[in-house]
């Protein structure tokens, strides 16, 4: 299993069942999140003077942040429903914000040794599996997230040849962050270790993917 994690976003439902369950495993955890750290992905100074202050190598890292209501907004059901303001807001927190962490991977991975880093996205982010419409705002900043991903994994294999950056799909986790939506929903400690069970899996080779819950890829 894994040395050491870092998991950002870790008071979260998921991001606290991810801290539980690879305790539980003996692996030496970093845990970062807004409520108890001020670790704010909006906010650059907080990525990079956090991040800044980590020294790893992490063979684990987990982004596990993100919203659904922009603004205070709730998803949108039809283009009338745009809101500038909760567009704004949603790449900030669920495209930018993941950027920001991922520019400061280089410095936090192992050079010479496999790594795995995941950022949790959502399959609402694939263009080609979009069937329903609606959820712009939403849609977009993850479709974003998902481009940045595939973009920072390419250039991350020139450095460290064994690390896997994937986009992650944990399905629907109940939480405060999903309770106003959805009825079949994973339990937290379900959705940690589907997760942790699939990162075990996954080397060099599967870099640069998109992958659901059940391990399957999704397409972009």
């Amino acid at each position: 299993m894994f040395k050491n994690a870092l998991i950002l976003g870790a008071s979260g439902g998921i991001g606290s069942a991810l801290v539980a369950a690879l305790t539980e495993k003996g692996t030496n955890v970093t845990a970062l999140s807004r409520s108890r750290d001020g670790f704010d992905v909006t906010d650059p100074a907080s990525v990079s003077g956090h991040l800044g202050a980590l020294k790893g190598p992490f063979d684990l890292i987990i982004l596990a942040t993100g919203k659904l209501d922009g603004a205070g907004l709730p998803p949108e059901k039809s283009l009338k429903a745009l809101s500038a303001e909760a567009m704004v807001d949603q790449f900030a927190t669920n495209a930018i914000g993941p950027a920001l962490v991922l520019r400061e991977l280089p410095r936090l991975l192992p050079k010479d040794a496999p790594a795995t880093v995941a950022v949790l996205t959502a399959r609402v982010g694939s263009i080609s599996d979009n069937h329903l419409g609606g959820w712009y705002s939403y849609r977009a900043a993850k479709a974003a997230a998902n481009q940045v991903i595939r973009t920072a994994a390419i250039e991350i294999a020139r450095s460290h040849k064994q690390a896997c950056l994937i986009a992650y799909h944990p399905g629907t986790v109940a939480s405060d962050f999903t309770k106003d939506y959805a009825r079949d929903k994973l339990p937290p400690e379900a959705a940690a270790e589907h997760c942790l069970c699939l990162m075990s899996r996954l080397s060099a080779a599967q870099t640069g993917r998109f992958y659901d819950w059940k391990g399957d890829e999704v397409p972009w």
